[in-house]
């Protein structure tokens, strides 16, 4: 079964946590979908992917970009995996439950929700789906910021 890990974004925003993490999945050699809910954030996903740092970018494409099979990371709204990925990020209260349940969709090694933990809205979301999969047996683990950034294992 798929590890599920859910990242509580406290010290540093989505926008600067999530390309460290995709860089050391692209280090492992992982295969990775990042799946959002809505077309302006994916845009904004895709933007930040190009941009995040001057020296560097991330590999990515989307639906209609060529070739979905080939990108090391595919950006997503949907459940697709055409690139089989071994790790999939959700933000923006992306729903994990439907694609853990469908075998073609999940990822073959690790789920991750990120969600921001200065605001109340996304906590509970990510409460509900923490409760809704450990309800389904999925085993679950808990990450938080440190003081300085890095990510500790809570639970």
């Amino acid at each position: 079964m798929t590890e599920v890990w859910f990242y509580h974004l406290q010290r540093q925003p989505l926008e600067r946590a999530l390309p460290a993490l995709l860089e050391r999945s692209l280090a492992r050699g992982w295969r990775v979908v990042l799946q959002a809910v809505s077309a302006q954030r994916l845009r904004q996903l895709d933007d930040l992917l190009w941009s995040y740092a001057p020296e560097s970018f991330l590999p990515h494409g989307a639906q209609g970009d060529g070739e979905p099979r080939t990108q090391p990371i595919f950006l997503t709204l949907g459940a697709d995996n055409p690139n089989r990925a071994d790790v999939r990020f959700f933000v923006e209260d992306a729903e994990l439950a439907p694609v853990l349940a469908d075998a073609a969709s999940a990822p073959a090694a690790r789920a991750i929700l990120l969600f921001d933990g200065r605001d109340d809205a996304a906590v509970a979301a990510a409460r509900v789906q923490w409760r809704r999969l450990k309800d389904a047996g999925h085993a679950l683990s808990y990450w938080r910021q440190s003081d300085d950034g890095k990510w500790e294992k809570q639970a």
